[in-house]
Protein backbone atom coordinates (compact mmCIF):
# COMPACT_ATOMS: atom_id res chain seq x y z
CA UNK A 1 0.00 0.00 0.00
CA UNK A 2 1.34 3.37 -0.85
CA UNK A 3 2.03 5.61 2.14
CA UNK A 4 -0.63 8.08 3.09
CA UNK A 5 -0.08 11.53 1.62
CA UNK A 6 -0.82 14.60 3.65
CA UNK A 7 -1.40 17.73 1.61
CA UNK A 8 -0.55 20.85 3.52
CA UNK A 9 -2.28 24.00 2.17
CA UNK A 10 -0.44 27.30 2.35
CA UNK A 11 -2.15 30.04 4.39
CA UNK A 12 -2.64 33.37 2.66
CA UNK A 13 -2.34 36.34 5.01
CA UNK A 14 -3.88 39.66 3.98
CA UNK A 15 -2.51 42.85 5.63
CA UNK A 16 -4.55 46.12 5.72
CA UNK A 17 -2.48 49.37 5.72
CA UNK A 18 -4.13 52.18 7.76
CA UNK A 19 -3.60 55.78 6.57
CA UNK A 20 -3.24 58.45 9.25
CA UNK A 21 -3.53 62.26 8.81
CA UNK A 22 -0.74 64.30 10.27
CA UNK A 23 -1.12 67.46 12.44
CA UNK A 24 -3.52 68.61 15.12
CA UNK A 25 -6.51 69.12 12.82
CA UNK A 26 -6.53 73.04 13.02
CA UNK A 27 -6.26 75.03 9.79
CA UNK A 28 -3.35 77.51 9.73
CA UNK A 29 -4.21 81.28 9.88
CA UNK A 30 -2.90 83.59 7.21
CA UNK A 31 -1.40 86.84 8.62
CA UNK A 32 -2.84 90.24 7.57
CA UNK A 33 -6.32 89.13 6.69
CA UNK A 34 -9.36 89.04 8.92
CA UNK A 35 -11.72 86.16 8.37
CA UNK A 36 -15.19 86.39 9.78
CA UNK A 37 -16.07 83.83 12.30
CA UNK A 38 -17.75 80.78 10.96
CA UNK A 39 -21.14 79.80 12.20
CA UNK A 40 -21.14 76.32 13.56
CA UNK A 41 -22.66 73.83 11.24
CA UNK A 42 -25.77 71.97 12.22
CA UNK A 43 -25.10 68.48 13.31
CA UNK A 44 -25.88 65.94 10.64
CA UNK A 45 -29.27 64.32 10.72
CA UNK A 46 -29.37 61.10 12.64
CA UNK A 47 -29.00 58.05 10.50
CA UNK A 48 -29.55 54.66 12.02
CA UNK A 49 -26.58 52.35 11.71
CA UNK A 50 -26.69 50.02 8.80
CA UNK A 51 -27.83 46.57 9.66
CA UNK A 52 -25.29 43.95 8.97
CA UNK A 53 -26.06 41.81 6.00
CA UNK A 54 -27.65 38.53 7.02
CA UNK A 55 -25.10 35.75 7.38
CA UNK A 56 -25.26 32.97 4.96
CA UNK A 57 -25.19 29.64 6.67
CA UNK A 58 -22.58 27.59 4.95
CA UNK A 59 -23.10 23.91 4.74
CA UNK A 60 -20.68 21.90 6.78
CA UNK A 61 -18.16 20.12 4.60
CA UNK A 62 -18.80 16.42 4.20
CA UNK A 63 -16.95 14.31 6.76
CA UNK A 64 -13.61 12.97 5.66
CA UNK A 65 -13.89 9.23 5.16
CA UNK A 66 -11.79 7.31 7.67
CA UNK A 67 -8.49 6.17 6.30
CA UNK A 68 -7.79 2.46 6.32
CA UNK A 69 -5.31 1.37 8.95
CA UNK A 70 -2.07 -0.14 7.86
CA UNK A 71 0.43 -2.60 9.26
CA UNK A 72 3.72 -1.03 10.31
CA UNK A 73 7.14 -2.64 9.86
CA UNK A 74 8.19 -4.74 11.66
CA UNK A 75 5.00 -6.49 12.68
CA UNK A 76 4.78 -8.62 15.83
CA UNK A 77 3.55 -12.07 14.86
CA UNK A 78 0.84 -14.23 16.41
CA UNK A 79 2.03 -17.37 18.17
CA UNK A 80 0.34 -20.63 19.12
CA UNK A 81 0.20 -22.24 22.55
CA UNK A 82 1.46 -25.81 22.89
CA UNK A 83 -1.28 -28.22 23.95
CA UNK A 84 -1.28 -32.01 24.51
CA UNK A 85 -4.12 -32.60 22.06
CA UNK A 86 -6.12 -30.74 19.44
CA UNK A 87 -9.21 -28.85 20.62
CA UNK A 88 -12.64 -30.08 19.59
CA UNK A 89 -15.69 -28.16 18.40
CA UNK A 90 -17.19 -26.62 15.31
CA UNK A 91 -15.41 -23.28 15.66
CA UNK A 92 -11.90 -24.53 14.91
CA UNK A 93 -9.89 -24.75 11.72
CA UNK A 94 -6.84 -27.02 11.56
CA UNK A 95 -3.76 -26.20 9.50
CA UNK A 96 -0.61 -28.13 8.70
CA UNK A 97 2.46 -26.89 10.57
CA UNK A 98 5.44 -27.01 8.25
CA UNK A 99 9.07 -27.29 9.28
CA UNK A 100 10.33 -24.06 7.75
CA UNK A 101 11.18 -20.45 8.57
CA UNK A 102 8.44 -18.10 9.77
CA UNK A 103 8.27 -15.11 7.47
CA UNK A 104 6.16 -12.01 6.85
CA UNK A 105 5.92 -11.00 3.18
CA UNK A 106 5.44 -7.28 2.50
CA UNK A 107 4.45 -6.17 -0.99
CA UNK A 108 5.06 -2.43 -0.99
CA UNK A 109 4.75 0.13 -3.73
CA UNK A 110 8.51 -0.11 -4.29
CA UNK A 111 9.02 -3.87 -4.16
CA UNK A 112 8.98 -6.76 -1.70
CA UNK A 113 10.46 -7.05 1.79
CA UNK A 114 10.69 -10.22 3.84
CA UNK A 115 10.67 -10.12 7.63
CA UNK A 116 11.75 -12.86 10.03
CA UNK A 117 9.75 -13.57 13.16
CA UNK A 118 12.33 -11.58 15.15
CA UNK A 119 11.72 -8.49 13.00
CA UNK A 120 14.94 -8.76 10.99
CA UNK A 121 14.93 -8.02 7.27
CA UNK A 122 15.86 -11.31 5.55
CA UNK A 123 15.07 -10.34 1.96
CA UNK A 124 18.66 -10.88 0.80
CA UNK A 125 18.60 -14.57 1.75
CA UNK A 126 15.30 -15.28 0.00
CA UNK A 127 15.58 -13.42 -3.28
CA UNK A 128 13.53 -16.02 -5.16
CA UNK A 129 10.58 -15.46 -2.82
CA UNK A 130 10.95 -11.69 -3.06
CA UNK A 131 10.78 -12.00 -6.84
CA UNK A 132 7.63 -14.14 -6.58
CA UNK A 133 6.07 -11.58 -4.25
CA UNK A 134 6.03 -8.98 -7.04
CA UNK A 135 2.97 -10.75 -8.44
CA UNK A 136 0.98 -9.69 -5.36
CA UNK A 137 -0.84 -6.35 -5.47
CA UNK A 138 0.92 -3.49 -3.70
CA UNK A 139 -0.25 -3.07 -0.12
CA UNK A 140 -0.44 -6.80 0.65
CA UNK A 141 1.07 -8.21 3.86
CA UNK A 142 1.05 -11.99 4.40
CA UNK A 143 2.15 -14.28 7.22
CA UNK A 144 3.55 -17.68 6.39
CA UNK A 145 6.45 -20.09 6.27
CA UNK A 146 9.41 -20.28 3.89
CA UNK A 147 10.16 -23.93 3.07
CA UNK A 148 12.56 -25.82 0.83
CA UNK A 149 11.87 -29.32 -0.43
CA UNK A 150 14.33 -32.03 -1.40
CA UNK A 151 14.29 -34.04 -4.62
CA UNK A 152 11.94 -36.60 -3.04
CA UNK A 153 9.43 -33.90 -2.04
CA UNK A 154 10.28 -33.83 1.66
CA UNK A 155 10.41 -30.47 3.43
CA UNK A 156 13.97 -29.94 4.64
CA UNK A 157 14.48 -27.66 7.59
CA UNK A 158 18.24 -28.09 7.25
CA UNK A 159 18.10 -26.65 3.73
CA UNK A 160 16.05 -23.69 4.92
CA UNK A 161 18.48 -23.15 7.79
CA UNK A 162 21.44 -23.17 5.40
CA UNK A 163 19.72 -20.63 3.18
CA UNK A 164 18.92 -18.32 6.08
CA UNK A 165 22.54 -18.37 7.22
CA UNK A 166 24.01 -17.66 3.78
CA UNK A 167 25.50 -14.54 2.31
CA UNK A 168 23.48 -12.96 -0.52
CA UNK A 169 25.83 -14.46 -3.12
CA UNK A 170 25.64 -17.97 -1.69
CA UNK A 171 21.89 -17.65 -1.11
CA UNK A 172 21.45 -16.84 -4.80
CA UNK A 173 23.39 -19.97 -5.71
CA UNK A 174 21.38 -22.12 -3.28
CA UNK A 175 18.13 -20.72 -4.66
CA UNK A 176 19.11 -21.91 -8.13
CA UNK A 177 19.74 -25.41 -6.74
CA UNK A 178 16.77 -25.66 -4.37
CA UNK A 179 14.11 -22.98 -4.92
CA UNK A 180 12.00 -22.04 -1.93
CA UNK A 181 8.23 -21.95 -1.53
CA UNK A 182 6.25 -19.53 0.58
CA UNK A 183 3.34 -21.25 2.31
CA UNK A 184 1.00 -18.47 3.43
CA UNK A 185 -1.43 -19.04 6.28
CA UNK A 186 -2.76 -15.54 6.99
CA UNK A 187 -3.44 -12.18 5.38
CA UNK A 188 -2.71 -9.17 7.60
CA UNK A 189 -3.26 -6.38 5.11
CA UNK A 190 -5.00 -5.98 1.75
CA UNK A 191 -4.42 -3.31 -0.89
CA UNK A 192 -6.00 0.12 -0.45
CA UNK A 193 -8.66 1.05 0.43
CA UNK A 194 -9.13 -2.06 2.63
CA UNK A 195 -5.85 -1.91 4.57
CA UNK A 196 -5.25 -3.68 7.88
CA UNK A 197 -7.57 -6.68 8.38
CA UNK A 198 -6.01 -8.19 11.51
CA UNK A 199 -9.12 -7.36 13.56
CA UNK A 200 -11.33 -9.43 11.27
CA UNK A 201 -12.16 -13.04 12.17
CA UNK A 202 -10.00 -15.88 10.91
CA UNK A 203 -12.59 -17.06 8.38
CA UNK A 204 -12.66 -13.66 6.64
CA UNK A 205 -8.87 -13.42 6.56
CA UNK A 206 -8.64 -16.96 5.20
CA UNK A 207 -11.09 -16.16 2.41
CA UNK A 208 -9.17 -12.98 1.58
CA UNK A 209 -5.93 -14.98 1.43
CA UNK A 210 -7.37 -17.57 -0.94
CA UNK A 211 -8.82 -14.88 -3.19
CA UNK A 212 -5.45 -13.12 -3.38
CA UNK A 213 -3.51 -16.26 -4.22
CA UNK A 214 -6.06 -17.37 -6.81
CA UNK A 215 -4.93 -14.41 -8.95
CA UNK A 216 -1.27 -15.51 -9.03
CA UNK A 217 0.28 -17.41 -11.95
CA UNK A 218 -0.08 -21.18 -11.68
CA UNK A 219 3.65 -21.75 -11.21
CA UNK A 220 4.11 -19.09 -8.51
CA UNK A 221 5.79 -20.52 -5.38
CA UNK A 222 3.44 -18.60 -3.07
CA UNK A 223 0.74 -21.02 -1.94
CA UNK A 224 -1.85 -21.31 0.81
CA UNK A 225 -1.33 -23.79 3.63
CA UNK A 226 -3.66 -26.79 3.70
CA UNK A 227 -6.51 -26.38 6.19
CA UNK A 228 -9.57 -28.35 7.27
CA UNK A 229 -12.43 -28.03 9.73
CA UNK A 230 -12.46 -31.83 10.22
CA UNK A 231 -10.45 -32.77 13.30
CA UNK A 232 -10.05 -36.40 12.16
CA UNK A 233 -8.52 -35.26 8.88
CA UNK A 234 -6.07 -33.09 10.81
CA UNK A 235 -5.09 -36.02 13.02
CA UNK A 236 -4.50 -38.13 9.92
CA UNK A 237 -2.14 -35.48 8.61
CA UNK A 238 -0.36 -35.43 11.95
CA UNK A 239 0.08 -39.20 12.11
CA UNK A 240 1.06 -39.88 8.50
CA UNK A 241 2.95 -36.88 7.14
CA UNK A 242 5.68 -36.37 9.72
CA UNK A 243 8.28 -37.98 7.45
CA UNK A 244 7.39 -35.43 4.74
CA UNK A 245 8.27 -32.47 6.97
CA UNK A 246 4.87 -31.80 8.55
CA UNK A 247 5.93 -31.18 12.13
CA UNK A 248 2.49 -30.67 13.64
CA UNK A 249 -0.97 -29.14 13.44
CA UNK A 250 -2.10 -25.63 14.39
CA UNK A 251 -5.74 -25.19 15.44
CA UNK A 252 -7.18 -21.69 15.01
CA UNK A 253 -10.49 -20.48 16.38
CA UNK A 254 -12.53 -19.37 13.38
CA UNK A 255 -13.86 -16.25 15.11
CA UNK A 256 -10.49 -15.02 16.37
CA UNK A 257 -8.66 -11.90 15.15
CA UNK A 258 -4.94 -11.89 14.45
CA UNK A 259 -3.29 -10.91 17.74
CA UNK A 260 0.42 -10.53 18.33
CA UNK A 261 1.96 -12.82 20.91
CA UNK A 262 0.90 -16.18 22.27
CA UNK A 263 -2.82 -16.73 22.81
CA UNK A 264 -5.21 -19.63 23.29
CA UNK A 265 -7.02 -18.82 20.03
CA UNK A 266 -4.11 -20.57 18.29
CA UNK A 267 -3.13 -24.00 19.65
CA UNK A 268 -0.53 -26.43 18.33
CA UNK A 269 0.58 -30.01 18.73
CA UNK A 270 4.03 -31.02 17.54
CA UNK A 271 5.97 -34.23 17.24
CA UNK A 272 8.79 -32.60 19.19
CA UNK A 273 7.79 -29.74 21.46
CA UNK A 274 10.27 -26.89 21.60
CA UNK A 275 10.75 -24.00 23.98
CA UNK A 276 12.41 -20.62 23.69
CA UNK A 277 15.61 -19.89 25.57
CA UNK A 278 17.81 -16.81 25.95
CA UNK A 279 21.44 -17.09 24.88
CA UNK A 280 23.78 -16.07 27.71
CA UNK A 281 27.06 -17.39 26.35
CA UNK A 282 28.89 -19.80 24.09
CA UNK A 283 31.85 -22.13 23.78
CA UNK A 284 34.43 -22.13 21.02
CA UNK A 285 35.43 -19.16 18.90
CA UNK A 286 33.22 -16.11 18.50
CA UNK A 287 33.25 -16.46 14.72
CA UNK A 288 32.35 -20.14 14.88
CA UNK A 289 30.70 -21.02 18.22
CA UNK A 290 30.66 -24.69 19.12
CA UNK A 291 27.72 -24.65 21.54
CA UNK A 292 25.46 -22.14 23.28
CA UNK A 293 24.82 -21.51 26.95
CA UNK A 294 21.09 -20.87 27.22
CA UNK A 295 18.82 -19.86 30.07
CA UNK A 296 15.75 -22.09 30.10
CA UNK A 297 12.28 -20.94 31.23
CA UNK A 298 12.79 -22.55 34.65
CA UNK A 299 15.91 -20.43 35.24
CA UNK A 300 18.51 -23.12 34.60
CA UNK A 301 21.50 -22.32 32.42
CA UNK A 302 22.44 -25.27 30.25
CA UNK A 303 24.98 -25.93 27.54
CA UNK A 304 23.54 -27.05 24.23
CA UNK A 305 24.62 -29.85 21.98
CA UNK A 306 27.13 -28.94 19.27
CA UNK A 307 25.66 -26.45 16.80
CA UNK A 308 25.25 -27.28 13.16
CA UNK A 309 27.49 -25.35 10.80
CA UNK A 310 24.51 -23.42 9.45
CA UNK A 311 23.32 -22.41 12.92
CA UNK A 312 26.81 -21.41 14.06
CA UNK A 313 27.23 -19.23 10.96
CA UNK A 314 23.85 -17.57 11.53
CA UNK A 315 24.33 -16.90 15.25
CA UNK A 316 28.00 -15.83 15.28
CA UNK A 317 27.51 -12.24 13.99
CA UNK A 318 25.07 -11.51 16.81
CA UNK A 319 27.27 -12.72 19.67
CA UNK A 320 28.88 -9.98 21.78
CA UNK A 321 31.42 -11.68 24.07
CA UNK A 322 31.96 -10.34 27.57
CA UNK A 323 35.14 -10.62 29.67
CA UNK A 324 35.60 -13.46 32.12
CA UNK A 325 34.25 -16.97 32.37
CA UNK A 326 30.93 -18.29 33.63
CA UNK A 327 29.66 -21.73 34.55
CA UNK A 328 26.45 -23.67 34.22
CA UNK A 329 24.87 -25.45 37.19
CA UNK A 330 26.58 -28.58 35.91
CA UNK A 331 30.00 -26.92 36.02
CA UNK A 332 30.48 -26.41 32.28
CA UNK A 333 32.49 -23.27 31.49
CA UNK A 334 31.46 -20.83 28.77
CA UNK A 335 32.18 -17.32 27.54
CA UNK A 336 29.46 -14.87 28.64
CA UNK A 337 27.73 -12.99 25.84
CA UNK A 338 25.36 -10.05 25.73
CA UNK A 339 22.70 -9.23 23.20
CA UNK A 340 19.05 -10.15 23.03
CA UNK A 341 19.41 -13.47 21.24
CA UNK A 342 16.59 -15.99 21.55
CA UNK A 343 16.75 -19.52 20.18
CA UNK A 344 14.28 -22.36 19.95
CA UNK A 345 15.49 -25.51 21.67
CA UNK A 346 14.37 -29.05 22.35
CA UNK A 347 15.02 -29.79 26.00
CA UNK A 348 14.17 -32.73 28.21
CA UNK A 349 12.40 -32.32 31.53
CA UNK A 350 15.13 -33.83 33.70
CA UNK A 351 17.87 -31.80 35.33
CA UNK A 352 20.62 -33.21 33.09
CA UNK A 353 18.54 -33.49 29.92
CA UNK A 354 20.14 -32.78 26.57
CA UNK A 355 19.44 -29.35 25.06
CA UNK A 356 19.45 -29.07 21.28
CA UNK A 357 19.24 -25.72 19.52
CA UNK A 358 16.77 -25.94 16.64
CA UNK A 359 16.71 -22.42 15.22
CA UNK A 360 17.41 -18.76 15.82
CA UNK A 361 14.42 -16.61 16.69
Amino acid sequence: MEPDRTVLGGAHQFHRNGHQTKGNGAAPQRSGHHRPPRHPRAPPAYEPPERPAPRRHRRAPPPTPPQAGRVDWPVSVALAQSVPELPTGTDWSYEMKLDGHRMIMWRTGDGVRLQARSGRDVTAAWGDLALAGHHLPAGTVLDGEAVITTEDGRISFEAAQARAASSPTRAHRLAAQHPAHYIAFDALQLPSPTGDIRARPYTERRTALLNLLAELPANNPIQAVSATTDRNTALTWYNTLHSQGIEGIVAKRTTSPYRAGRASAWQKIRHADTIEAAVVGFTGATRQPRALAVRLPDGRVALSQRLTTALATQIAPRLVPQPGRAYTQGGDAYTPASGEIVVEVVAGTTRHAVVTVVRLR
